[in-house]
């Protein structure tokens, strides 16, 4: 069996959908195929979002802002959306979820940090949905 695959939207891919994406990635490693992409991507990773989940051990740093593509949107099984309005492309068979959380674009650590809470609890309920234990040791 492969492995499901999730696509995390917001507009700029640069706090939510890199958050969640370090989150899914940290706890399900090889399990899920992780992807995020932004409709109007920004310039670098939010650095108070970098930060934030560094403190909680997830290393989100080396990550960069992608564009986002309908051949992303395809390949992925589930697709949740944070933010992104009608800019992310429906296909039929897809799994969509939308995620109202607060963006935490221009905001500092302290109010960053409730938001990565919040996707991390988002994202153990995912795993389960998906039928994935979450690695140990977190």
């Amino acid at each position: 069996m492969t492995a499901p695959s999730v696509l995390f939207v917001c507009v700029h891919n640069a706090g939510r959908s890199q958050m969640a994406a370090g989150w899914l990635a940290h706890l399900a490693g090889d399990a899920v195929e992780v992807r995020s992409a932004g409709s109007l991507p920004g310039d670098q990773v939010n650095p108070a979002a970098v930060q934030a989940m560094a403190e909680v051990g997830v290393d989100i740093s080396a990550a960069t802002p992608r564009v986002l593509t309908t051949e992303a949107v395809q390949a992925s099984d589930v697709v949740i959306t944070m933010g992104c309005g009608d800019a992310c492309p429906v296909f039929p068979g897809k799994r969509y979820l939308d995620w109202d959380l607060a963006d935490p674009a221009g905001k500092g650590v302290e109010a960053v940090r409730p938001i990565r809470d919040e996707i991390g609890s988002r994202i153990r309920g995912l795993l389960a949905d998906l039928g994935v234990q979450p690695r140990t040791g977190d």
